[in-house]
């Protein structure tokens, strides 16, 4: 790589985008190459954008070649710069952990004490079985991998469901209307949903009726309203990674294809001692309705 001096003089030649992918295919990490360029002479920001459009030009490529959805853009969270806070209006939402490959980002303060009880209360009269959606139909069933109970909110519901709805509008920087309706769920000792994906299957006959209210799902955000004592994390097997439920405190992840290559398969590991409460907000391509 031949030394640059200014950003305007800096062009993302074929050459250079090539050298990019032969590095990665050699295993050296998007920050080894960035810091790489910048001791050849590169603007630092030129590099960034340079490694992060090529790698993720290249890996769409690659999968469409191998048969997967193309990608869609996802909600995403402006943690470039390491943050330890997010302004989301009314608080301080902090970052607690953030993982790129799958993109997984803890967050902490997104709802007080208060306001987690107040979206217990309002949802304990209204629990029932939890169903989960039927991608052979498009409709509704009783699924023996999730043993909780559970509710939907309609968006803007209550004050403190729309409170909520607009923090995470801000956090993950995504339109309101592109959520589904806030989904309460309570897990008593024992209950668990085992391991799935939250994008709808696109070989099931039933997820074009699924995708006319908004597209796919694109990204998720579990809310922990509560502290089980024992158990009840949030699992990730493919990383593997656990988040511990803890009130107040939110886990992000997006999947910007409907496909197992995301890595986002997750699952609610079984409460072992206490409940739990938790909210999930999904959000779809587009306006869900």
């Amino acid at each position: 790589m031949s030394k640059q001096s200014t950003a305007s003089s800096q062009p993302v030649t074929p050459e250079l985008r090539q050298w990019i992918i032969d590095q990665a295919r050699n295993g050296i990490a998007a920050p080894a190459l960035i810091q790489s360029m910048c001791t050849a002479g590169w603007n630092e920001d030129v590099a960034v954008r340079a490694v992060e459009d090529v790698l993720r030009a290249h890996l769409d490529n690659v999968a469409q070649q191998q048969g997967q959805p193309p990608a869609v853009p996802v909600p995403d969270p402006d943690i470039a710069e390491s943050p330890l806070f997010i302004d989301v209006g009314d608080r301080q939402v902090e970052v607690l952990m953030a993982m790129a490959n799958p993109r997984v980002v803890l967050f902490g303060n997104l709802l007080s004490p208060d306001e987690c009880q107040a979206i217990i209360d309002a949802a304990d009269p209204r629990m029932a079985r939890s169903l989960t959606v039927q991608t052979a139909t498009g409709g509704s069933e009783v699924n023996a991998d999730r043993t909780s109970d559970g509710m939907f909110f309609q968006r803007g519901e209550t004050p403190v469901v729309q409170r909520l709805e607009e923090r995470i509008a801000r956090l993950v920087r995504w339109p309101i209307e592109n959520g589904e309706g806030l989904q309460v769920l309570h897990y008593q000792p024992g209950a668990q949903y085992k391991p799935h994906y939250d994008y709808f299957d696109p070989g099931q006959p039933g997820t074009a009726t699924i995708l006319r209210r908004g597209g796919q799902r694109v990204a998720t955000l579990v809310i922990y309203l509560n502290n089980p004592r024992k158990g009840g994390g949030t699992i990730f097997p493919d990383v593997p990674l656990e988040i511990a439920p803890r009130q107040g405190n939110a886990v992000f992840f997006s999947y910007e294809r409907a496909h197992p290559a995301t890595r986002t398969l997750h699952g609610g590991a079984p409460v072992i001692e206490g409940e739990k409460w938790i909210a999930t907000k999904w959000l779809r391509e587009r306006e869900f309705n």
